[in-house]
């Protein structure tokens, strides 16, 4: 079954998954809702449409760099007072994440609307554009394998290195499945994952800020 490779990295990312009102919050690894809101943008996909294609794509993350925690504070005024929102970024973060189906099709859709996306496209917040090449390839391999297999996205990697994939018999469970992204009312369900750790080879170097500067 084929998989769609992403090289997700930035100066900062947030992928929110506990937003309590003044408390914005960011997971250690990008969410499956953000990357699906990331695609359904690139596709020209309107908040309020139909998810289930694409929330029926297989998700897998690996962290070759969780980034620095960044805490972070904004003033928000009301009408008779003020008050301090706070917001959290994973800075200089670097993941690879796998998108799994069984339509090949959809994953060169995928990929060839991601290089040329209808919207803008953000890693978790507006404020966060992703550096380039957002996209790798699509290898014909399970998503365990891709994600086991690609080479380090960065040098002098910190092993072992955390891979999450989802799994219909995983133990663990995330509130991260975009059932709908309307502004009006948003909702997110269950899904189940597993967890481990793995060493993998280093080749490449990653550097978020020379990235940002064209030759």
């Amino acid at each position: 079954m084929p998989t769609l490779l992403l090289r997700l990295a930035a100066p900062m990312q947030s992928w929110g998954y506990d937003c309590k009102f003044e408390e914005r919050r960011t997971g250690n690894e990008p969410t499956k809702s953000g990357v699906v809101g990331m695609v359904a943008a690139a596709l020209g996909i309107k908040r309020d449409a139909d998810l289930s294609k694409l929330n029926a794509l297989r998700f897998g993350v690996r962290s070759d760099r969780e980034g620095i925690l960044l805490k972070d504070f904004h003033t928000a005024k009301a009408k008779k007072d003020s008050y301090i929102t706070y917001r959290y970024y994973l800075c200089d973060a670097v993941f690879l994440v796998g998108l799994e189906s069984d339509n090949k099709t959809f994953l060169e859709e995928i990929e060839s609307a991601l290089n040329a996306p209808t919207f803008p496209l953000f890693l978790g917040r507006r404020s966060c554009p992703p550096t380039l090449p957002l996209t790798k390839k699509i290898i014909d391999c399970s998503l365990k394998q891709a994600l086991e297999n690609e080479p380090a996205l960065i040098k002098n990697i910190k092993n072992p290195v955390k891979i999450q994939i989802e799994n219909q018999t995983g133990t663990q469970i995330k509130q991260d499945l975009a059932v709908s992204f309307s502004p009006y009312k948003r909702l997110y369900g269950y899904r189940k994952f597993e967890e481990y750790y793995i060493n993998i080879d280093t080749q490449t170097q990653h550097d978020a800020m020379s990235e940002l500067v064209g030759d």
